[in-house]
């Protein structure tokens, strides 16, 4: 019965997407109303715990960021804004949309020191545009949120798209771009959508997968902008660099802009991580994007594993690999996807800055703990994690972490605790999850670990 009820509680951890803790993956929307629930909860406009990087390794970044898209092809000029940047919102915003806009403008103006706000007279230089999801994946099939440069609605961008003048690599500045953004999903997925959409908008044009803090990063651990992508976007500001300049102009002058700007970073060793081969990527893409196969995606993701063990990485990307491993065998190979958590978990918790990357496997591994009843370890696992996730901002893997605390607690004797946490965490979920009907389902999944109620 144990091997039953592990099982069981690993196959829970095997349905929801990279960006989430996949045993909280809601079945159907529940017709349950609002009675009784808790307030929605919203975190304060706080920067995310800063990681030390050397000075050697921030330049390198920069360039990557900065001169390089995705696909890995060159951009001709380093751009950027040049002067104060006014952000304008049109259509149908959600209540929450515009207190997190302004949240993120406040920490852009403070902690990367540029001159943004919203609602300045004139000409907006971002224009935020909020449009019905089903609309959004109808242009951008598998984009969540996205920003065009030169262009400020979705008329303007189908115009120009036909034209064949949309290519972030052929730009010589930057005075208008727009972002496109669902308003009827979350108010966490919006949330992040304006930090990441909005820092492209004013600075970096790539992710780095071999970036651990950071939301330029398309694993999608980190959900609002860190210390570290403030300190980018500062770099990408000073007054030493200017619109147009090349690369090696750039490359010239940020040793002594990232000395002034990163004090600290002169003294820490180079960590000088190896950079991600396209074929990773490229594997990772399919075991986690759409139109593959379950089968095709588990050899997917057993191909990046094999990579990155190939390539000796002994950092997050490795532990990603693991993770997404463990995940995709959840429902058909319980006990190969529980040790490949537990190494994911081992890669995780051997480095300070993916301590929130420990915080998804520890979604998992707590909710095998109590579908065998054991419920210390259960707590032993979420309160780190739980204190992770308040510092980084991320409300979908409160709710789940909070939940399974919640159930661990019921489970010891804790009925009132346990009632307290379990309210806490429906707070969180009406910001983390789209509908009502989410937040009951996911307390349900939550109650359904427990070993008594699955006999």
């Amino acid at each position: 019965m144990r091997a039953a009820l592990l099982c069981l509680g690993l196959a829970l951890a095997g349905c929801a997407p990279a960006n989430a803790p996949s045993w909280f993956a809601p079945k159907v929307n529940s017709a349950d109303a609002v009675v009784n629930l808790p307030a929605m909860q919203r975190f304060a406009p706080a920067a995310p715990p800063q990681v030390a990087v050397s000075n050697r390794d921030l330049t390198r970044d920069f360039i990557d960021l900065s001169m390089f898209l995705e696909s890995g092809r060159p951009v001709e000029r380093f751009t950027r804004f040049e002067g104060p940047v006014g952000v304008r919102v049109l259509g149908a915003a959600p209540p929450t949309l515009v207190p997190d806009l302004d949240d993120l403008l406040g920490r852009l103006r403070a902690e990367a020191g540029i001159d943004i706000a919203r609602d300045r007279p004139g000409p907006s230089q971002i224009t935020i545009n909020v449009i019905a999801r089903r609309s959004l994946q109808r242009i951008m099939p598998e984009a969540a949120c996205f920003v065009i440069p030169g262009v400020s609605s979705l008329s303007e961008f189908r115009k120009a798209a036909r034209r064949g003048l949309v290519d972030w690599a052929h730009l010589t500045g930057r005075s208008t771009m727009a972002v496109f953004l669902p308003g009827d999903v979350s108010p966490q997925e919006i949330r992040d959508c304006l930090h990441e959409e909005i820092a492209q908008a004013l600075g970096p044009l790539n992710d780095l997968y071999r970036l651990p803090y950071s939301v330029f990063n398309d694993d999608n651990v980190n959900t609002v902008l860190t210390g570290y992508d403030m300190l980018i976007l500062r770099m990408t500001y000073d007054k030493a660099l200017r619109n147009g300049m090349t690369r090696a102009e750039v490359e010239s002058r940020l040793p002594a802009i990232a000395s002034r700007l990163n004090p600290v970073g002169r003294t820490v060793a180079t960590r000088f991580a190896k950079r991600t081969p396209r074929e990773w990527i490229e594997a990772v893409n399919q075991a986690l994007g759409p139109g593959a196969s379950e089968r095709q995606r588990r050899l997917a993701a057993d191909r990046a594993l094999q990579i990155a063990q190939a390539a000796g990485w002994n950092d997050h990307r490795t532990g990603f690999s693991y993770y997404n491993v463990a995940r995709l065998a959840a429902n058909s190979d319980p006990l190969f996807s529980f040790r490949n958590y537990l190494e994911a978990d081992r890669m995780y918790a051997a480095r300070p800055e993916t301590q929130i990357h420990r915080a998804f496997s520890a979604t998992q591994l707590a909710a095998a703990a109590l579908s065998v009843g054991d419920a210390e370890r259960a707590k032993a696992l979420l309160a780190p994690a739980i204190k992770q996730a308040r510092a980084f901002q991320n409300a979908t893997l409160l709710t789940s972490l909070l939940l399974l605390q919640s159930e661990a607690l019921r489970i010891t004797g804790q009925p009132e605790e346990a009632r307290r946490v379990r309210l806490d965490s429906l707070g969180w979920a009406r910001y983390g999850f789209d509908t009502v009907g989410d937040v009951m389902d996911k307390a349900r999944e939550a109650a359904r670990l427990h070993p008594a109620e699955t006999n």
